[in-house]
């Protein structure tokens, strides 16, 4: 069968700043918080490395676009670096920094790359963390107005913005299970601070309307099929819940302008309700997306709770449902995260039904691999494993679009293994091998394999 996208499909990869530039004490930038974290405790980073150097982006990148170009990519998204433009978060513009984007942004644009840019993945600026970070609306203030420098900056080159990559990474990550600073556990700060993100969306899209800018703006959510154990009323209860809490306090705003019902009920009987401004609500209503990213990776299985939470414990989102592990699912062992392909197809097919089939696109899919340098013969990582996770995402992909679902295209985490978080290098996405000693950049079986698949815009099998 042949697998044909349509014509101008957007083929390419994702990453951000802080997981691929280096140079973190380089070029006049502001610490994030990654930045500040890694100067407090160096060990929770796997192996020790934290984010100076990672791929070095920030001298390579003339050589890294040319090599994007000879791999396939039409399309390319990256994040600019809040703490590199504004150091302190509000006030100064880093005219070092203005021109290194302007530079990239350039290079991407002559090598016939469309450049999508995220104004935020989850380096909040550390002098803007100390107040609060996005508990405090003064830094929501903030951001409106680093958004606003950004669009006037780069806009007339840049068409496709996004506010946030994963904005619940760091309320999940930040304030319930302390895998992002600042470590904290206290759901009432996590509903404030999604409330608070939301705002700080809203204001943009207000500010990117107002300068009349001639692109598109939206947002990039990492969404998870919930699916219950069983059709019991109960397991598909937990389901419901789980899909509210994980996809819906984000889509819901995001596209329809409104938070659901039922989510602001659960979160009022818990006494969790954040703080509201006059203007909010109509804000939220007046500024919703363009343009969808979809980050997706493994489904979210769920029943309904086996035991009644501890009243003495916090309260957390997993109060509602169980994880539910279901027998014989295909799995990638090295993160632990469960492969199921039809996952792609029904986020595309609820969004066609549910959400006005808005233009949108696939900004993530990938697969992280541990020591990948098992699979080395004739100097190329043979990554078969890869290329058949990125086909058969694909496949259900294209029926979605057969089945009229508004998909514009296809991005790959990442084309160069990069720096992941508290993870560093311990799992390797890249369609490029970097060896961390030399920063050599090697291309893999997959990179050859996607490069063919994009020249004739599809595949057969």
């Amino acid at each position: 069968m042949k697998y044909q996208f349509p014509e101008g499909f957007w083929w390419g990869s994702a990453s951000s700043a802080a997981q691929m530039e280096g140079a973190s004490q380089e070029g006049g930038k502001g610490s994030n918080v990654w930045d500040y974290w890694y100067t407090q405790e160096p060990n929770v980073f796997y192996n020790g490395v934290g984010p100076q150097t990672v791929t070095d982006f920030y001298h390579r990148y003339e050589e890294d676009i040319k090599l994007m170009k000879e791999f396939g990519h039409n399309s390319f998204r990256t994040s600019i670096s809040w703490s590199r433009l504004i150091p302190e978060g509000k006030g100064e513009i880093n005219q070092e920094a203005v021109k290194f984007y302007n530079n990239v942004i350039d290079q991407l644009i002559a090598n016939e790359i469309e450049p999508f840019m995220a104004l935020f993945h989850f380096d909040m600026p550390w002098e803007m963390q100390k107040i609060g970070g996005f508990e405090n609306r003064d830094v929501v203030e903030a951001y409106k107005d680093y958004a606003g420098a950004c669009f006037k900056l780069f806009g007339d080159r840049v068409k496709y913005w996004f506010t946030f990559n994963e904005p619940i990474v760091p309320v999940e990550g930040g304030y319930l299970n302390q895998t992002h600073y600042p470590r904290k556990q206290d759901f009432k700060a996590a509903v404030q601070v999604t409330y608070n993100t939301m705002i700080a969306q809203a204001k943009a899209i207000e500010e990117y309307k107002k300068q009349h800018q001639s692109g598109k703006i939206g947002v990039i959510l990492n969404l998870s099929p919930v699916y219950p154990r069983s059709d019991n009323p109960f397991d598909e209860e937990a389901a419901y819940i789980a899909d509210l809490f994980h996809n819906r306090s984000f889509l819901d705003p995001s596209i329809k302008g409104e938070y659901p019902e039922k989510l602001i009920e659960i979160i009022k009987r818990y006494n969790l309700m954040p703080d509201i401004q006059p203007g909010d609500k109509e804000l939220i209503r007046q500024n919703t997306i363009q343009i969808l990213g979809v980050n997706y990776y493994s489904p979210r299985r769920v029943k309904a709770k086996e035991t009644l939470p501890n009243p003495y414990s916090p309260i957390t989102p997993e109060w509602f449902y169980d994880n539910y592990e279901m027998p014989g699912r295909k799995m990638n062992p090295y993160r632990g995260w469960e492969i199921y392909e039809k996952g792609i197809y029904d986020i595309m097919i609820r969004i066609r039904d549910e959400y006005g089939d808005i233009e949108r696109y696939v900004s993530e899919n990938g697969m992280g691999v541990e020591n990948e340098d098992r699979f080395i013969k004739d100097g190329m990582v043979q990554d078969d494993y890869r290329i058949e996770f990125v086909k058969e995402h694909l496949k259900w992909l294209y029926r979605s679009i057969q089945e009229g679902c508004n998909v514009k295209g296809y991005h790959m985490w990442t084309f160069i293994d990069n720096w992941s978080w508290l993870n560093a290098f311990k799992n390797r996405y890249g369609f490029i091998s970097l060896d961390l000693k030399t920063l050599k950049r090697t291309p893999k079986k997959s990179a050859y394999w996607f490069k063919e698949m994009t020249k004739n815009n599809g595949f057969e099998e």
